[in-house]
């Protein structure tokens, strides 16, 4: 089938998404966010997620069908993510991606989650197809962090590095906390980085406080098993210091200096491990991917060392970055386009499912 209708259905966390492509055009790309009902926690509260989803999911397909002006009827295939993710939250989505194939007797394809990140550049309308086989992908979200060789998007993905820890996310999240601002921690801080939080326009000094580069030292460098990890846990512990000594001390805390500090810390280790698997590998293009990657400060730091170390970079549109239905809708459709069967109807949700298992 060259040109597949395929809907597809992503609620790994708290976005819960439907888009909906014809072989490589994107329709649509509906969201639903239930961000804002987990501010007061200060993160993604998995119980909430999954009732956000559960009340969702059925508004966000028939909206995605209007929009692309399609009738469920015409759909060729549905596919939905079935890992990584948050286990209840994924349970709603497969359980109504299972229903729906059932009910329009229509092949139903279990994808996973950070293949579908990379995957999306598929049908970005601004670039021709994915570059392949020379691509290095950085995804960074709020539950991952891990750089990936990717040699065919279907069939030839490599994890080279991870975080050992926290994801990225998941440190902007808490030490936004420690600093005393909302959910989702990463877009905050970045905020107030700028001064922009406390009312005085001022950028942070970036150089204010020494942050640590987790896993970034020479010998880590040297070492095969730590060279392209991450780890993020010494940034939190450090701008937590920052903190209790402003109190202890009665010092003014500029809250600016440290978020700046921090969010360069984080930038500079992703760029420079991914660089490094670029250089180690020999591949010359970077993909960046995932909900981080709408950070500003770490697209304008990545952008200008690729091109010093003459490597080429992609970033898909920012809608395309985050969580959304469209990439998993992308590789669907990939998967049928080239003939491959779908996944059977048993398939669990996998919350831990490794990236090079594509097709579940």
């Amino acid at each position: 089938m060259s040109e597949p209708l395929v809907l597809g259905i992503e609620s790994s966390c708290d976005e819960t998404g439907v888009g909906i492509v014809r072989g490589r055009t994107l329709l649509t790309n509906t969201v639903s966010s239930s961000m804002d009902e987990h501010v007061r926690f200060g993160g993604v509260v998995p119980e909430v997620a999954s009732r956000a989803h559960v009340q969702a999911i059925g508004p966000a397909i028939a909206s995605a069908c209007e929009t692309a002006e399609v009738e469920l009827a015409d759909i060729d295939a549905v596919a939905v993510t079935a890992g990584p993710g948050l286990s209840g939250a994924l349970m709603v989505g497969v359980g109504a991606a299972k229903g729906l194939a059932a009910a329009l007797n229509r092949p139903l394809y279990g994808v996973n989650h950070l293949a579908a990140h990379v995957a999306v550049d598929l049908v970005a309308e601004d670039i021709d197809g994915l570059t392949t086989p020379t691509t290095i992908a950085l995804l960074v979200s709020g539950g991952h962090t891990e750089i990936l060789r990717i040699g065919d998007v279907v069939d030839d993905i490599e994890l080279l590095g991870a975080t050992i820890d926290d994801a990225a996310g998941e440190a902007f999240d808490k030490t936004a906390r420690l600093l005393g601002l909302n959910y989702p921690g990463g877009p905050n801080i970045s905020k107030a980085a700028l001064g922009l939080l406390d009312g005085t326009g001022v950028p942070g000094d970036r150089n204010a406080v020494k942050f640590p580069r987790g896993l970034a030292k020479k010998q880590d460098l040297r070492d095969p098993e730590r060279r392209y990890n991450f780890s993020f846990s010494g940034l939190k512990t450090a701008a937590l210091r920052e903190v209790t000594k402003a109190e202890t001390l009665g010092a003014d805390l500029r809250v600016a200096d440290i978020a700046a500090g921090f969010e360069d810390a984080v930038v500079d280790v992703l760029v420079t491990k991914t660089l490094l698997a670029a250089a180690d590998t020999g591949i010359n293009h970077v993909v960046l991917g995932g909900g981080v990657a709408a950070n500003t400060h770490l697209r304008e730091v990545l952008t200008v060392r690729c091109a010093e170390a003459g490597v080429t970079l992609r970033v898909p549109p920012l809608a395309l970055c985050t969580d959304n239905g469209a990439m998993v809708a992308a590789l669907g459709a990939e998967l049928v386009s080239r003939g491959i069967g779908p996944s059977d109807l048993s398939f669990a949700a996998v919350s831990s499912l490794d990236v090079d298992h594509v097709l579940v």
